[in-house]
């Protein structure tokens, strides 16, 4: 560094850096849920669906209760971007989002999951025959030419 004489009064001409001190981490273990008192969660909610309509009742739910996106975000600690994607279906909550918006709204969004349905045949449509229609059908043409040789 290039300084006039008054400045170079002040300083020395030999300069060292100091090795910074890099200050020790104490690791803290870390407590499991249940040493601290607080229950686990059960598995119960990992058999449970969330409805088709959760954006329409959440909307509902809010409106009935007179509250803002605000509001609701404050007491469930959730952004208000959020609750407007959930509320226009263009996101999904995951569970425990939606069990937070249950106990908060006082509304039912996850349910036993449904069985999935059957698709009807129509009887209009042709089908395929089957292995064991096939089956049968031989063995009444045998039966039937063996009571055709007997009589």
């Amino acid at each position: 560094m290039i300084v006039c004489s008054e400045c170079a009064k002040l300083g020395s001409g030999y300069w060292e850096a100091k090795p910074q001190r890099r200050a020790k981490r104490i690791a803290k273990p870390q407590l499991k849920l249940s040493i601290l008192g607080k229950k686990q969660r059960p598995t119960v909610t990992e058999a449970l669906e969330l409805v088709g309509d959760f954006g329409l009742r959440v909307r509902r739910a809010r409106e009935g209760l007179e509250l803002s996106h605000e509001d609701l975000g404050r007491r469930i600690g959730e952004k208000v971007s959020v609750l407007r994607k959930i509320e226009s279906g263009k996101m999904t909550p995951d569970l425990m989002l939606a069990e937070k918006l249950e106990h908060a709204l006082k509304i039912k969004l996850l349910v036993p999951p449904s069985e999935p349905k059957a698709p009807s045949v129509a009887l209009s449509q042709p089908r395929e025959i089957t292995l064991g229609e096939l089956i049968r059908l031989k063995e009444r043409k045998t039966e039937v030419t063996k009571e055709r040789k007997q009589s």
